[in-house]
């Protein structure tokens, strides 16, 4: 712990910010390019969001394994389960909440019949628990042996169970109806137009590598300690992977959506040079500020923070008044946050995709200030 490193906290921080900034825009409808998802094959920053936390929770998990180790197994399955359960049951109950929905003028019950069973936060718990297991029990060596297998593997299922000559397509992906099998279509995410889950059960494997490498690199930043040669390594292998991820995308395409072999190793390799330029930046050259600061608030409250921006907008819904009225007597209703939107941020710019970011940037600056406060107060709300 003597060779901690302020700039991995930032870089864990950073990604949670962004989470927020991408799923707190104005209106869905006008977004600029960059803060959407790829359609299906490609990358945009915002694709690269998900995969950076999840490699933070693997940089994160080499500074706990050792103590995990030392307590023995009992002690880590009791804690690592724990956990899961949690950060699962968490995800469920947000996709749940606010359990109440407005039905005409009245409040009913949100019934559980619809509900999203997977999601991000799922994703964490899943991808933490399976790799902690696979660190804990292979260690270094066999953590990378089984991690790169999973990868191979994974590109073979999808190459030879997928529908001939098209098996990387929505379409022909062999997961989705495997997915639909396990869930049921009325528990599976319908945002591409058709029941489709991008966190499902059947592309989560490839993202679990994503956090055994983020242990990896974790461990190798620890044990190398804060010296030229351990900042050249993490270049190197950045490098080397941005450009193999790069290659393989070429018979396996980057695809965030199904979550393949080649998206975890492009992002894997960008990741580690986003992190080498932040060691480099802030451990070596000392260059931490008001920059750094903003950031390191959102890393040390993390997961409650994502979990709050996305409940207080469902609540905030709920909170409603009448905005106007026609003719005929219909009602049309809007709530604080809508009003926020449509009347202070909107106006700004002809392009109402500026509107739309200066309500995303609102928000962060929103969140922001929620953690910052639980910093001063040293308020550490571990999940």
């Amino acid at each position: 712990m003597g060779n901690r490193y302020y700039s991995l906290d930032v870089f864990r921080g950073a990604t949670v910010a962004l989470m927020i900034l991408v799923n707190n825009p104005g209106s869905w409808s006008h977004i600029f390019g960059p803060l959407k998802h790829a359609p299906w094959h490609g990358v945009t920053p915002t694709d690269l969001v998900f995969p950076f936390f999840l490699f933070a929770v693997g940089n994160a998990m080499a500074f706990v394994m050792p103590r995990f180790e030392a307590a023995g197994p009992i002690e880590f399955w009791k804690k690592v389960i724990k956990r899961t359960l949690l950060i699962f049951g968490i995800g469920v109950l947000l996709h749940w909440s606010p359990f109440v929905k407005w039905d005409g003028a009245e409040l009913v019950g949100k019934s559980w019949e619809n509900v999203r069973i997977l999601g991000v936060l799922q994703r964490i718990a899943l991808c933490y628990f399976f790799a902690s297991v696979i660190v804990f029990y292979g260690k270094t060596k066999g953590a990378y042996i089984i991690g790169m297998s999973i990868l191979l593997l994974y590109w073979f299922a999808c190459y030879a169970l997928g529908t001939e000559g098209d098996p990387y397509s929505l379409q022909g992906w062999f997961g989705n109806p495997i997915d639909i099998d396990i869930l049921g279509v009325n528990h599976i995410y319908k945002g591409e137009g058709v029941p489709f889950d991008p966190e499902g059960f059947m592309s989560t494997p490839a993202a679990i590598v994503q956090v055994i490498f983020g242990f990896l690199v974790g461990q190798y930043i620890q044990l190398k300690g804060k010296n030229t040669d351990m900042l050249s390594g993490l270049f190197v292998a950045g490098i080397v992977l941005t450009a193999t991820g790069y290659c393989w995308d070429l018979v396996f395409p980057i695809n965030k959506k199904i979550w393949t072999s080649s998206y975890t190793i492009y992002t894997t390799g960008l990741a580690i040079l986003t992190i080498g330029v932040m060691i480099y930046a802030i451990e070596f050259k000392g260059a931490k500020g008001a920059w750094s600061r903003f950031f390191d608030v959102f890393g040390k409250n993390p997961l409650f923070i994502f979990v709050l921006s996305g409940f207080l907008p469902r609540l905030a819904s709920l909170l409603r008044w009448v905005e106007s009225t026609d003719a005929d007597g219909t009602k049309h209703y809007t709530s604080f946050l809508s009003w926020f939107y449509t009347y202070l941020c909107k106006p700004i710019a002809e392009d109402p995709r500026v509107g739309s970011l200066v309500y995303a940037l609102c928000m962060i600056a929103f969140y922001w200030l929620i953690v910052y406060l639980l910093d001063k107060k040293k308020i550490y709300i571990k999940v």
